[in-house]
């Protein structure tokens, strides 16, 4: 299921829905966690004939691969005891899912481009060919354009695959999305948890580059290591919240380094017109030094209370005390 109301979502949906009545074949694009079974698992219950197979090509390697697909026969090799059904044959009638297809060896591909231009297949060690006829969806990280020009990816294998294209777009470029997928895994995992709004803001801020899969664990995370109700964001994984001091730090450097300036000397010679043209230069802070300056101010704040400094900070207690070794700071 779908989750989320911003604009690249409402369009996915309606591309979802359109091929519902159709069995084109159909690649998905995007990064790794952005949702693309679900995807596939959502376009094939809009008419969910047959049997839906995963196929994770990421984890077809070696030898096994091609039994896998196609399935042998008893003796094909050795420590085949027996007649196994390949996942090609388990999908017939219904839906292959490949996921992360742009990771099939040439070889392979060559050998699913022939599945899916005759219906026909041979499991290893077999002489008779058997019939297979199933509709694709494949899904990958990465550019298969790109990968058909270096010569990894077979270009015949890609028009075939390329019918209807579905882009999903990485979770920083749908902020909108956030609340509604927190709201959503916050039903599914916690136990009357709900975000404090500053951790709202937090989470809605972070760019996730790990996208849904990520924000999914971020949500499990913080519902197993506290009993709520309230999650704040001292309760936010540690990344969160590094990501959290980094921004307050950036906000305060550019504020220390707006109003403080240097005045230049002027010249001798220099008319005043000609040194009034000059932008006075900006002193900007390190990072790490803005980082420093604000942690010794908490601690002087709270007479060297480590636990409320980095309430005040916005930071976890391991985070701080990490930056106190890392900047030699004794309190």
């Amino acid at each position: 299921m779908l989750v989320g109301d911003s604009a690249r979502t409402r369009q996915l949906t309606r591309l979802i829905e359109k091929m519902g009545s159709s069995r084109w074949p159909a690649l998905i694009l995007g990064e790794t966690g952005t949702g693309k079974e679900v995807v596939a698992k959502s376009i094939y219950h809009m008419n969910p004939v047959g049997p839906f197979v995963t196929i994770d090509c990421s984890a077809l390697v070696g030898t096994i691969m091609e039994s896998e697909l196609f399935g042998h026969v008893k003796g094909a090799f050795t420590g085949a005891v027996g007649t196994k059904i390949g996942l090609i044959e388990s999908a017939h009638g219904g839906t292959a899912f490949f996921d992360e297809i742009g990771e099939l060896s040439l070889e392979m591909q060559a050998k699913l481009l022939r599945v899916l231009q005759t219906k026909e297949f041979r499991p290893v060690g077999s002489l008779a060919s058997r019939r297979s006829d199933f509709r694709i969806i494949a899904a990958t990280n990465r550019d298969l354009a790109k990968e058909v020009e270096r010569g990894t990816f077979r270009r015949d294998l890609y028009y075939r695959l390329n019918v209807v294209t579905l882009k999903l777009a990485p979770l920083r470029e749908r902020k909108d999305d956030v609340p509604i997928l927190l709201d959503h895994f916050l039903e599914m995992y916690a136990n009357g948890h709900r975000l404090t709004q500053e951790a709202l803001d937090a989470l809605i801020s972070y760019d996730w580059p790990g996208n849904v899969r990520e924000l999914e664990n971020c949500v499990q995370n913080m519902v197993a290591i506290n009993t709520g109700p309230l999650l704040m964001v001292q309760d936010l994984p540690s990344g969160i919240q590094n990501h959290v001091f980094a921004k307050r730090a950036q906000a305060l450097s550019a504020a220390v380094g707006g109003s403080s300036t240097t005045v230049p000397m002027k010249p001798m010679g220099m008319a005043d017109s000609a040194l009034s043209m000059r932008t006075p230069d900006p002193v900007i802070l390190p990072l790490y030094e803005v980082e420093k300056r604000a942690i010794r101010c908490a601690l002087e704040h709270t007479n060297g209370d480590r636990g409320v400094a980095a309430t005040l900070l916005g930071i976890g207690r391991t985070t701080l005390y990490r930056k106190l070794k890392e900047y030699e700071i004794a309190c």
